[in-house]
């Protein structure tokens, strides 16, 4: 046991010194440079399936955008049966507003990927800016100028911003700061924005995309497939030039993930994909986790020199988590759970690969998507 809390600790140290200064969580949006001599057009694209509860939130806060330069807003209903299009038809300052009818995905295709083609295809040749968020997310007055901004400025082929997530039942405050923290740990920030290393990564919410380039790129086809898109259309444009990914608080899930069960639905939902559907980098996450996350509590039960080495693994834990949790707003004494819960997302990835093998692996709203990098479109 002592060998495994000692390895516990070399971890957690090498994760707070060596790791890119993940966990400060220092990556943000708040500075904002001075305004381009001319602002750029730029479209906004949302696809939407079944969104009836937030889509006026989210389209409300889109219109009301104080972007000096042309600018319109491309809605794509993928689908809907609840009335999601008349909804926001029906929002004030809707002339600026086009809403069109996406079409079933083709075989190879994930429904999300295709409807922000379909939204592509609609905005047309004009916009410089292709500005991608969901429907369920409720942007700042000043967001896409603040985006176009930094963009313009750093010469940006892609510019994207992780939204401030939903945080108020107890299951929230537990999982959704630890969801940011395991994200940051994976693909450290200062690592993805800088040019020269070949991390990349993008959050889906808020992704401001260069057309020409993202043309130049093979367009969102390149990625049909990807479950985990947003990474992967980061990876994408980062091959065409800069890309940056910070957090914000300029935008804001509008969507309560509920409780402890539909969370870890959501995990489970990508998990497996991010490990590329491997049973054995599954095995190995799963004893990495369990060493990083388990073993320092039950070391510090051991006694002894054991004892001493999982209770400074597990203090070098909690230490990490204390920006994030500020950053949300939770008290710091979160980290001290992040044992427990590293256990709940291992679960979480190991559920992830049993629907995977039952073929309910990547579902969304009625679509099964796992695995479609194994179909030729």
């Amino acid at each position: 046991m002592i060998w495994a809390a000692l390895a516990s600790l070399l971890i957690w140290a090498y994760l707070l010194l060596a790791r890119d200064g993940f966990w400060l969580a220092d990556q943000t949006d708040r500075a904002v440079p001075p305004p381009p001599r001319v602002w750029p057009a730029v479209t906004a694209v949302v696809p939407a399936r079944d969104e009836a509860d937030v889509i006026a939130a989210s389209i409300g806060a889109l219109l009301a955008q104080d972007y000096p330069g042309p600018y319109q807003v491309v809605l794509v209903d993928d689908g809907s049966s609840d009335g999601t299009a008349a909804i926001a038809a029906a929002l004030p300052g809707a002339a600026r507003l086009r809403i069109v009818a996406g079409t079933p995905p083709p075989r190879g295709w994930t429904g999300k990927l295709w409807a922000m083609a379909n939204g592509i295809t609609a905005a047309g040749a004009a916009p410089r800016w292709l500005w991608f968020t969901d429907a369920d997310i409720a942007h700042a007055p000043d967001m896409l100028t603040s985006l176009v901004a930094r963009a313009e400025a750093d010469g940006l082929a892609m510019h994207s911003l992780m939204a401030r997530l939903e945080c108020r039942a107890l299951a929230e405050r537990a999982l959704i700061p630890a969801f940011v923290f395991f994200f940051q740990m994976l693909y450290p920030f200062r690592r993805v924005n800088r040019p020269a290393a070949r991390m990349a990564a993008a959050a889906g919410g808020c992704m401001l995309i260069r057309r020409d380039l993202l043309a130049r790129a093979g367009g969102v086809g390149a990625i049909a497939h990807a479950i985990i898109d947003d990474c992967a259309m980061g990876a994408l444009m980062k091959k065409e030039g800069p890309i940056r990914l910070a957090l914000t608080d300029r935008a804001v899930s509008i969507r309560p993930y509920g409780g402890w069960r539909a969370i870890g639905a959501m995990i489970a939902r990508s998990a497996y994909a991010q490990l590329r559907y491997s049973p054995l980098l599954l095995l190995l996450t799963l004893c990495g986790m369990a060493l990083v996350y388990c073993v320092p509590p039950l070391a510090v039960l051991a006694g002894g020199w054991t004892s001493l080495a999982g209770l400074a693994a597990w203090a070098l834990m909690a230490v990490s988590f204390v920006p994030m949790a500020r950053f949300y707003g939770r008290s710091p004494f979160w980290g001290v759970a992040l044992p427990a819960i590293g256990l709940f997302y291992a679960g979480a990835t190991l559920i992830s690969a049993l629907r995977h093998w039952q073929g309910r692996g990547g579902m969304w709203k009625g679509r099964a998507q796992a695995g479609l990098e194994r179909v030729e479109p």
